[in-house]
């Protein structure tokens, strides 16, 4: 899906260890190759190729996955929404292209999640318009860490940490101490903002310094306004902490997209989530669990 991933954990048997770095990386791998739009073969690239002429059945787990996007884009109001990729294919930050004006203004009306028919009978999908096109690099890999610490913990592992891109889940301590994650500043690589203590808490960061490019003085990036097709320009970072992988990678990029006023009115109404965002001015806000009451 476009990224690199890291695990790390704690077992006094090394050849089980062993073992167990191979089944996370056969999980990792095997949510790839289900669900990367950059596999012409994967689950998902054949439902953006079939869905709009006829239902496509797919695989329980893709489809729960469909499921909880959809669950998150009436959250979030439309904010997070896998059709965004209906106008987002046409960028490429490596080669710094972007649609046009013609092309945004065409396609966007085609980002509607409401136009992603789920059959749950028969676990099949069917798009309303052949404009749609799906992604679920905003919640895929949040999905597969998820998956990776359920393998580590059905096999005995209390200690781990598994990354994928900016998302991140601990169980445990390391070395009998707290994790620390950082998050780095979105305007200098080099340069965290803060380093968390963390313990059983999944984490995920969304930022427009990711996959971009700067054209004219204007940033353009992978983060998509479904209202505009348009890279999302309110916020710089979006760190979630929640329960769940899934969850925290859905929240940081529909909070991203929704701003910090109302990205943080909906974490705040939301038990067992926090936020740290960094707004467009490069201010740091908190949700009110993390901001001290004196």
């Amino acid at each position: 899906m476009g990224t690199q991933a890291k695990v790390e954990f704690e077992l006094n048997d090394s050849k089980q260890a062993d073992i167990l770095v191979g089944k996370v990386v056969e999980e990792m791998n095997r949510i790839d190759r289900l669900m990367s739009p950059f596999k012409s073969d994967s689950e998902l690239s054949k439902l953006n190729q079939q869905a709009s002429k006829h239902p496509v059945v797919i695989s329980t787990e893709l489809f729960e996955l469909l499921e909880k996007s959809e669950y998150y884009s009436q959250l979030t109001q439309g904010a997070f929404d896998i059709s965004f990729s209906s106008v987002g294919y046409l960028y490429d930050f490596r080669k710094h292209q972007r649609p046009d004006s013609q092309q945004i203004k065409t396609l966007t009306p085609q980002i509607n999640h409401q136009g992603i028919r789920l059959n749950k009978a028969e676990k099949s999908v069917k798009f309303n318009s052949d404009k749609i096109k799906i992604d679920l690099g905003g919640i895929a890999k949040g999905h597969a860490v998820d998956r990776c610490i359920e393998i580590l913990q059905k096999h005995g592992v209390k200690n781990a940490f598994i990354n994928s891109g900016g998302d991140s889940r601990v169980i445990g301590k390391k070395n009998d101490r707290l994790w620390y994650i950082g998050i780095r500043h979105p305007r200098d690589e080099g340069r965290l903002i803060v380093n968390l203590p963390l313990e059983q808490v999944a984490i995920s960061t969304s930022g427009d310094y990711e996959r971009f490019f700067i054209e004219d003085g204007i940033r353009y990036h992978h983060i998509i306004d479904p209202k505009t097709g348009d890279s999302v320009r309110n916020s710089q970072s979006v760190t979630i902490l929640a329960n769940t992988s899934t969850m925290a990678d859905a929240l940081s990029t529909s909070i991203f997209v929704l701003g910090s006023e109302k990205g943080l009115e909906l974490v705040n109404r939301l038990p067992d989530v926090s936020a740290i965002i960094i707004n467009e001015t490069g201010k740091m806000l908190y949700s009110d669990d993390l901001v001290s009451p004196d």
